[in-house]
């Protein structure tokens, strides 16, 4: 049995990671499109089950005939279900999506709040949907585990929970706040394009060295290569 790895030794090791990951995606950022915190907030909600790219062609379309949250809350359900279908389980994102409107005017006045404590109080946003918006809209620093995050964390060591808000507050303890947000963005990114859930492309990706479930995926590079996807 291999020794423990201390919590110095974890650190260390996660930093390292880290420092890969910036290399290995210079260009990673969220990749919904928004202008605002409230376009942030209901894309997040769209993307629920469904690709950032699915979201961001249809984001467009509901924002430009609904562009306020008064447009929002006013909206036909019907109509805003019309414009998201294509995001799947669009009866319920849509009424998620008019009741945060309606929300956000009466509690907030009609401005998207800037604490993790108040954005979890609005329909269809729990804490992954508020730190999204949190740390992107407002640059406060989050943790936001989605399943890709919540499977690298644990294909790297970083934790054995998989309860998403347990997995949350683990990174936390490794990673000092100002890297919450962008460490994010580049887990994604490699959970999307190189460390896939059923075979991550273990002979192709540079954390191999520093990864203790390396093998879980081929590892011929040239197998590998095969595997890696260039975007969403």
């Amino acid at each position: 049995m291999a020794p423990r790895e201390s919590k110095k030794a974890l650190q260390a090791r996660a930093q390292s990671i880290n420092e890969t990951l910036t290399q290995m995606f210079p260009d990673a950022k969220c990749e919904l499109d928004y202008q605002n915190p409230l376009e942030l907030l209901v894309a997040t909600v769209l993307s629920a089950q469904c690709t950032d790219k699915r979201v961001n062609q249809v984001t467009p379309v509901l924002f430009k005939k609904y562009p306020t949250v008064q447009d929002l809350a006013a909206a036909p359900i019907e109509a805003i279900e019309e414009i998201i279908r294509s995001t799947g389980f669009y009866h319920n994102k849509a009424m998620s999506i008019k009741g945060l409107s309606a929300a956000i005017i009466e509690r907030y006045a009609g401005e998207v709040p800037d604490t993790l404590a108040e954005l979890v109080t609005l329909p269809g946003a729990g804490r992954k949907t508020a730190n999204v918006v949190l740390g992107n809209a407002f640059g406060v620093p989050g943790v936001t585990v989605d399943t890709h995050v919540g499977r690298i964390a644990r294909r790297l060591g970083w934790t054995k929970n998989t309860d998403p808000v347990k997995v949350e507050f683990d990174i936390m303890e490794i990673f000092p706040p100002e890297e919450w947000t962008m460490l994010n963005h580049k887990l994604i990114f490699l959970g999307r394009r190189v460390c896939h859930s059923r075979k991550p492309a273990c002979g192709a990706c540079e954390l191999a060295a520093m990864c203790p479930s390396y093998g879980e995926g081929p590892t011929d590079s040239d197998i590998a290569a095969k595997l890696v996807k260039t975007g969403d």
